[in-house]
């Protein structure tokens, strides 16, 4: 495993955002752990999630893209600090753009995207925290394609559960072979559960849970 995501990995437990128990999604499947991005709450957390999505993006995409798009509302801070993050590591300008959940009718920036106006022929990555159902991808591509003609490279999430979305395939899957886009994470749940069952972080109890999950659940594509 490269040693952005095991630190990656350890970044979400001591920060809080991966925790483990007993949750009911949005879906309505009882899982044994929840991601929430909205725990990353100060700059120096902000300034580390940009730079692991800064290192993934490289790995998954290389530096060849023009834009970071950031569906409202936690894509927005995530794209804006893999900007900055970009810019840092690797020196690449990139640009932000986001979509609005209403559209402004007033003044120089109305419609429905804020940021960066999207240009013909510009590549594009969509970044957000998670991807369960897919559904926030059926709101913005769209969005993304009727405001220019743009190249929409990929799609990067901080984690890929490896959970079936709408079929049998993962939400990943799924967003891949909808849109025809490369769709990758900056780790994967099969990635976590290995590196922690390795460190001794799950108890017997947990570990047995997420077995049983995945056995209903678990899409390992």
């Amino acid at each position: 495993m490269e040693k952005y995501k095991s630190e990656f990995i350890d970044f979400m437990l001591e920060s809080g955002s991966l925790k483990f128990g007993d949750f009911t999604l949005k879906s309505g499947r009882q899982s044994p752990f929840f991601m929430n991005a909205g725990a990353y709450e100060d700059g120096y957390e902000l300034l580390k999630l940009g730079e692991f999505y800064a290192h993934a993006i490289k790995d998954n995409y290389g530096l060849d893209f023009d834009v970071l798009f950031g569906p409202a509302y936690k894509g927005i801070p995530i794209s804006v600090a893999t900007a900055i993050a970009l810019y840092r590591l690797y020196g690449k300008k990139v640009s932000y753009c986001a979509d609005r959940k209403e559209v402004k009718d007033h003044g120089a920036d109305k419609g429905n995207l804020l940021g960066h106006v999207l240009k013909d022929g510009e590549k594009v990555i969509m970044i957000e925290d998670v991807t369960t159902s897919g559904k926030s991808m059926e709101e913005t591509v769209p969005k993304v394609k009727e405001a220019a003609n743009v190249e929409i490279v990929g799609l990067i999430v901080s984690l890929n559960r490896n959970e079936k979305g709408k079929g049998e395939k993962s939400a990943l899957k799924e967003v891949s072979e909808l849109y025809g886009f490369k769709t990758a994470a900056i780790v994967s749940m099969q990635e976590v559960i290995a590196y922690l069952k390795e460190n001794n972080y799950l108890d017997a109890d947990m570990s047995a849970k997420l077995d049983a999950y995945y056995k209903i659940y678990g899409a390992w594509d």
